[in-house]
């Protein structure tokens, strides 16, 4: 299992190890032993699944506030995403700025996004399956989102001109700069 630090503290790309012959492949896609090398130690009380017919699908940001605030293991077991994280904890070094990864089937990479970012991301193949792992369980009254467009974060979703395929939730959540600030970053993870 191949771990990739990135631009946004406790953000990691992890590669599992495929072994594979004619039958098919074997892969260990968590261990809780090699997010804990990492300073992860939250235990993972949820399997989410989510499904997407149509290139250009997109979701996000989403985030939950504290107390129901979620860390989430991402992969993608069938298509692709291009997956983004956006670091909204006040005070932080990298606060405001955005990191994105493609995920597929085919190159098996997972994205640990860690409590105090927002999460979204855009399907790049028909017929994709997200799964991802989360530390708390859905709060209703937690949900969050940051507007997908925002101007102020400037994040470039590759979708090739293409407009995206949006929830009524997705396309009015707030801007950037209006959203409650729930996060603070302190010198490490909260």
């Amino acid at each position: 299992m191949n771990v990739t630090t990135t631009s946004l503290e406790g953000v990691l790309v992890i590669e599992p190890t495929k072994y594979g012959d004619e039958r098919g492949f074997f892969s260990e896609v968590f261990r809780e032993d090699v997010l804990r090398e990492y300073g992860f130690e939250k235990a993972f009380i949820q399997d989410n699944h989510a499904y997407s017919a149509e290139v250009g699908v997109l979701r996000g940001l989403h985030y939950q506030s504290p107390p129901f605030a979620q860390d989430k293991l991402v992969r993608v077991t069938r298509g692709a995403i291009y997956d983004v994280v956006v670091d909204i904890r006040e005070g932080s070094p990298t606060y405001g700025e955005w990191y994105g990864v493609e995920l597929s089937a085919e190159n098996w990479k997972q994205i640990l996004v860690p409590a105090g970012f927002a999460h979204g991301y855009v399907t790049t193949a028909a017929d994709t399956e997200v799964l991802y792992k989360v530390t708390s369980y859905y709060a209703p009254q937690a949900d969050k989102g940051i507007l997908w467009c925002d101007a102020d974060l400037g994040i470039d979703w590759q979708l090739g001109g293409r407009e995206p395929i949006l929830s009524e939730k997705d396309a009015r959540q707030p801007a950037f700069r209006e959203m409650v600030k729930e996060f603070k970053y302190e010198g490490e993870l909260r």
